[in-house]
């Protein structure tokens, strides 16, 4: 079991063991009350295989999901190592409160799921799954998911259309709902690992102020997102 993620399971009784975790249908949940997802890649692979590990650096390929919702780099990746990936289930932006799913997803011989996806409007900010080892035994299982900061560019919370790795600043705020000409929460990004995001700081500054985010809005506690799992 993965500890870094809370895991509830519910066995189906009398249910026979699976010797793989071939078939899946996967629902992810944004948990948020204004943080949209960017499109989100759902993996599925071997083990000793990941995209990102807290405490780690960045690859340049998670850089770009981070900070530009790309996740081009990162399906390369997984289809290098032969993973089975959806990609972009929700056909979009995932809305506050909104859920996308997944169904009869045939994952093959692959034992663990890893899922990232860009929270927007943030700077380096992404919800993540690494590694969770896909139960082998039929049932349903429920997982929340924290927003992580990728430590690749400083909290500055000024949207300006940024978005290219190593180019300041959050490429939109779909929600059109915060504010402009912010000077910037901070300049230096202290902690260069992945690590727990600190969470938007925002104002109620529509024209100035420290940043382009509203703080009654774009602020999130822990968890972010809510993914359930059941193995047929």
């Amino acid at each position: 079991m993965n500890i870094k993620h809370a895991l509830f399971a519910i066995p189906m009784l009398a249910a026979p063991a699976l010797s793989q975790a071939a078939t899946v249908d996967v629902t992810i949940t944004n948990l948020t009350q204004g943080i949209y997802f960017t499109p989100i890649l759902v993996t599925a692979h071997s083990g000793d295989t990941h995209l990102f590990q807290v405490g780690q650096a960045a690859s340049p390929e998670l850089q770009m999901m981070a900070e530009g919702g790309d996740i081009s780099g990162l399906v390369g990746i997984a289809d290098s190592i032969s993973a089975v990936s959806a990609q972009n289930p929700a056909g979009g932006l995932l809305a506050p409160t909104e859920y996308t799913m997944m169904t009869d997803w045939d994952t093959g011989t692959n034992n663990q799921l890893s899922i990232t996806t860009m929270l927007l409007p943030t700077n380096d900010g992404f919800v993540g799954l690494d590694a969770w080892d896909i139960p082998t035994e039929a049932g349903t299982y429920t997982i929340y998911l924290n927003g992580y900061d990728a430590g690749t560019e400083a909290n500055d919370e000024i949207v300006n259309g940024g978005g290219m790795s190593g180019v300041p600043g959050i490429p939109a705020n779909p929600g059109m709902n915060g504010g402009m000409n912010a000077t910037g929460v901070i300049n230096t990004e202290v902690n260069s690992m992945i690590h727990i995001h600190p969470g938007n700081v925002g104002d109620s500054d529509a024209d100035g102020g420290v940043s382009d985010l509203d703080s009654r809005i774009h602020r999130w506690l822990n968890p972010v997102a809510k993914v359930v799992v059941t193995v047929k």
